[in-house]
């Protein structure tokens, strides 16, 4: 199966908000996407954490 399910992390507050896939063959390297966090209630970056 290529594609996992992943956790998406506040870089700010460390609190885990969002899960999506990737497919690991073609996107070897971590996620980062700037996504709204209802802790920090802002836009922040959010990085794929185990």
């Amino acid at each position: 199966m290529p594609r996992e399910i992943v956790t998406l992390q506040c870089t700010d507050c460390k609190d885990r908000n969002y899960s999506t896939t990737k497919n690991k063959k073609t996107t070897p390297d971590r996620l980062e996407f700037s996504k709204f966090c209802r802790k920090c209630r802002k836009h922040t970056p959010h990085k794929e954490v185990k």
